[in-house]
């Protein structure tokens, strides 16, 4: 029981470092940049270039918290793209249509590769290499190696469009009560099993965080235009994610695979099948991702996706997903993509040097996979 208290403090403090590292991000940038970092059109801008990797990260994390790796989702994400727009701009495909297109190859193509891994017993890490090379060699064929230009409107909507001020209150105060749910919840099942319940103040403290950062998240996108559609994707997302890996069976499963394979098969579990299905879902966030990319930039392009698999597997590490599987949220990664996007968009408003971005990116990733090593180690 300590161990597990000890455990579970450490994993508080993590997001909470987290966050404060990212408070002192904005604040650098901010003050370097005279305000302008934190404005609401900034802000906006910022959370709509970390929905594209944020989205590839939850896919991502739960194939690192299986024990596995995939290298090939930027190329996937970028032939996905690539995908859309040629059947939006060429074959002039219905939105709905080319949605479902879209995602049934990127679903087919995530099976394909948890295939070769599960089934073929091929590492993911030489997967994952082999379709980088190859998704993008397939991207520059599609497309022919030119932009396709200019996508429909309805497409740009999805990466561009907004919820109204009016829908983004009531989004927050729906957030908000199911906030107070979720808690009072915890506490009767905690009270009913028999279980330590938290004092009142300490669950009223987190209500009260909960309902100042949504405040100050709903005022400042409603300073600008409203939520981008791409940052409700997002949380819709993260809903999802949060609810499988903590209250369903299959979540268990992945972190029982990641833990120790061995003893969830000899369990009985099927433990090829979990890790297809991972694949598949990883194949599904990166359609997603490729669909919002291209939507935003009103074009497929043959580089999208270029250095996007770093990008998420970082944004995993430093939200303390392990690389040794078995261990990670998905929140945290999304902590993890906006510290990243925080980087690149700051970097960007100060002119930095493209290589001084690529190292300090580089410098932080082994940081974090550093902290993750010594923790581990210092739990032995």
């Amino acid at each position: 029981m300590k161990s597990n208290n000890i455990k579970q403090l450490f994993t508080q403090y993590k997001m909470l470092a987290l966050l404060i590292a990212v408070a002192i991000i904005w604040g650098f940038f901010s003050y370097h940049t005279e305000g302008g970092f934190i404005t609401p059109r900034n802000l906006s801008n910022l959370m709509r270039q970390m929905a594209i990797t944020g989205i590839v990260a939850c896919g991502m994390s739960l194939v690192i918290i299986a024990g596995e790796i995939d290298l090939s989702v930027g190329s996937l994400l970028g032939l996905l793209g690539g995908v859309a727009a040629v059947l939006d701009v060429t074959h002039h495909l219905p939105l709905p249509a080319t949605l479902a297109v879209v995602l049934a190859v990127g679903l087919v193509i995530g099976l394909f590769n948890g295939y070769l891994t599960a089934y073929l017993g091929i590492p993911s890490f030489i997967v994952g290499l082999g379709g980088m090379l190859a998704y993008r060699g397939i991207v520059l064929g599609v497309t022919g190696g030119t932009t396709i230009a200019p996508v429909s409107d309805d497409m740009v909507y999805l990466g561009q469009g907004y919820l109204s001020p009016t829908l983004g209150i009531a989004l927050g105060v729906l957030l908000f009560v199911v906030a107070i749910y979720l808690i009072f919840q915890q506490r009767r099942s905690r009270a009913a099993h028999a279980l330590d319940v938290a004092p009142v103040w300490r669950d009223a403290a987190k209500l009260a965080i909960i309902g100042v950062v949504l405040a100050a998240f709903i005022i400042t996108f409603n300073d600008y235009e409203g939520i981008p559609l791409p940052v409700l994707l997002l949380l819709a997302l993260l809903g999802i994610f949060s609810y499988v890996t903590t209250q369903t069976v299959f979540g268990r499963r992945v972190y029982s695979v990641g833990s120790n394979m061995e003893a969830t098969r000899l369990s009985g579990i099927n433990v090829k099948s979990i890790k297809l299905w991972i694949f598949g879902i990883m194949g599904l966030m990166c359609a997603l991702a490729g669909l919002i990319n291209t939507a935003r930039l009103a074009a497929g392009s043959p580089s999208a996706g270029t250095s996007g698999e770093l990008d998420a597997i970082a944004a995993c590490f430093i939200g303390g997903t392990s690389m040794r599987g078995g261990s990670g949220t998905v929140h945290g990664a999304l902590i993890g993509a906006l510290v990243m996007a925080s980087l690149d968009n700051g970097m960007s408003m100060l002119d930095v040097d493209t290589y001084w971005q690529m190292i300090v990116k580089g410098a932080i990733l082994t940081l974090a996979v550093w902290v993750d090593v010594s923790t581990r180690a210092g739990k032995r």
